[in-house]
């Protein structure tokens, strides 16, 4: 099992997402997706931490950019994906769709999500009912299709689905509000879906992470994930 605490960075500007994790087990612990090294040491600090480990989920710099300097701070090694070998910064451990991960005693598998970037992949920890999205998945939306096609995302987007309902998911950007204006047009009645979006503004008043939510309360919501078919789903680009 992993304890996981959120981080924003970059905030004002793109609202990044990084999460320190620790496995409860060894007390060994990572760093996923540090877009800036700042609030992360901070937080390392506070919570008395050498991360061992730094994951990434793609290669693009706000979720990259933070990897050397950490690197070199707390002699963590970089894993990402082996596709994107050459394009994460410092990276020391490849990882492949469909293998696994240890943190500790806590297992992660890996799974590819093409759509985003050709290289993204999903950070998948069971035990723990969690699974770390990166930009293929947000609240309420999903993320833009800057490598790959409209066809990669919808079977990425299937590889969600059929995860477990009750798995938490942690996104890499704080984009709620931008995706619950699209999900109230394609859904304008949709009584789930109006909790979800008065739940997540309740949070973002008190300053909070809008995530961690249930892959259920997403898949009922989320018009990406409430498509039935590849032609329902490319209706809504």
């Amino acid at each position: 099992m992993i304890k996981i605490h959120t981080v924003l960075c970059r905030e004002g500007t793109m609202d990044n997402y990084a999460y320190i994790l620790i496995d409860e087990a060894t007390g060994i612990s990572a760093v996923l997706d540090p877009s800036e090294a700042a609030p992360i040491i901070k937080k390392c600090s506070e919570l008395a931490v050498t991360p061992a480990y730094i994951l990434n989920t793609h290669h693009h710099f706000d979720h990259t950019e933070g990897n050397l300097e950490l690197k070199e701070r707390y002699g963590a090694q970089i894993v990402g994906a082996a596709k994107d070998a050459h394009r994460i910064p410092g990276i020391d451990i490849t990882v492949e769709d469909g293998g696994n991960f240890k943190l500790g005693d806590s297992k992660a598998e890996i799974i590819a999500v093409p759509g985003h970037t050709t290289g993204h992949i999903l950070w998948y920890f069971p035990d723990s009912k969690a699974v770390f999205t990166g930009d293929m998945l947000f609240n309420l939306c999903i993320g833009g299709l800057f490598e790959g096609s409209p066809q990669q995302m919808w079977k990425s987007v299937l590889i969600i689905k059929n995860l477990p309902d009750d798995t938490l998911f942690y996104p890499g950007h704080e984009y709620t509000a931008q995706g619950a204006s699209f999900a109230k047009y394609n859904s304008p009645d949709n009584p789930e879906l109006d909790k979800y979006i008065a739940l997540a503004q309740q949070k973002l008043a008190a300053g909070q992470p809008v995530c961690p939510l249930p892959l259920k309360l997403e898949k009922q919501c989320n018009p990406y994930l409430r498509a039935r078919t590849p032609e329902e789903f490319l209706q809504l680009f």
